[in-house]
């Protein structure tokens, strides 16, 4: 479970920013074509970061859609899967431009 080390380095970086201070809550964006899981990272967050600042913290992630420019067309078109076809002109050469992010988008902290 790969997510687990995920899962500390959020920690890692948080502490890190919230320098010292008590973290309240944290934001987490993990796109769909990530291959990183949003409920093992809910699962591992709780037991990760205990005796640590963010302690009770409320973590929420945000999903984000995939989305892939088609090579042959141009066309934007929603990717459900890494090798998705485009869904305008049926070809496989798709270049993910969205979806594959794994981000800490905010970290709230006590004053």
């Amino acid at each position: 479970m790969h997510e687990m080390a995920i899962t500390v380095g959020i920690i890692d970086l948080c502490l890190q920013h919230a320098a010292g201070r008590r973290v309240r809550s944290i934001d987490v964006e993990i796109g769909n074509l990530s291959s990183v899981v949003p409920e093992a990272i809910e699962f591992c967050f709780d037991a990760c970061s205990r005796d640590t600042l963010l302690e009770g913290a409320s973590l929420a992630i945000f999903r984000i859609a995939g989305q892939g420019e088609c090579l042959e067309c141009g066309a934007t078109t929603p990717m459900a899967e890494l090798f998705a076809a485009c869904q305008e002109c049926g070809s496989n050469r798709v270049t993910i431009t969205v979806g594959e992010e794994l981000r800490v988008r905010e970290i709230e902290v006590e004053d």
